[in-house]
């Protein structure tokens, strides 16, 4: 372009190039939110392959229970925790709905054993007396059986003989029980037999 009596003061800008559009230019702006995207998608992914199975227990009630708080253990060892507690429909029972984790699943078989663990005195003997400070939870005693199962009555006191246990259970009539109670000892001529 040149000065001209009609377009002055025009010749120092130079004459416009056009570049051409770059096909796949992604903005800095939308890296962030896909991250964030892939991120909870993995997290997504990896709470559902990790999610534990899901059982039933029923209790006469729900004492020393709480949603959310109470334990399921074995051995000592933290293996699932109480999501939910319901009442029965015909009121008769609590239904405990808990979550075991996913490395625990091997447990639950037919003859898998639960109960509430809580502080006990009964014959001379005292029992749960941890859970003064930490709480009541549910144990469990694994049965020996290959059958998976989800849905469990529970008992109402802690089983006399575990599974692991070496031993035998007898099953004694009477038409008086007098001062026995549970864990009460045996004696074979006047000598009490120790366990193990």
């Amino acid at each position: 372009m040149t000065d001209s009596p009609d377009n002055p003061g025009f010749s120092g800008i130079p004459d416009a190039v056009s570049e051409p559009k770059r096909r796949f230019a992604v903005q800095l702006v939308w890296i962030i939110p896909i991250i964030a995207a892939l991120i909870g998608l993995s997290l997504g992914v990896k709470a559902f392959m990790d999610r534990g199975e899901i059982i039933t227990i029923t209790f006469k009630t729900g004492e020393g229970m709480e949603a959310g708080k109470t334990k399921i253990k074995y051995k000592d060892v933290q293996i699932g925790e109480v999501r939910a507690l319901a009442i029965s429909e015909d009121r008769s029972h609590v239904i405990v709905t808990a979550e075991i984790y996913k490395d625990a699943r091997r447990l639950l078989v037919q003859d898998t054993r639960f109960w509430v663990v809580r502080a006990r005195i009964s014959g001379g003997n005292v029992s749960g007396l941890g859970t003064l400070l930490g709480g009541s939870y549910i144990g469990i005693d694994v049965g020996s059986s290959t059958e998976p199962r989800t849905e469990f009555a529970g008992l109402e006191t802690p089983p006399v003989v575990s599974m692991d246990v070496p031993g035998r259970e007898f099953v004694l009539h009477a038409d008086d029980a007098g001062s026995l109670d549970t864990a009460s000892p045996i004696f074979y001529r006047r000598t009490k037999r120790e366990k193990g």
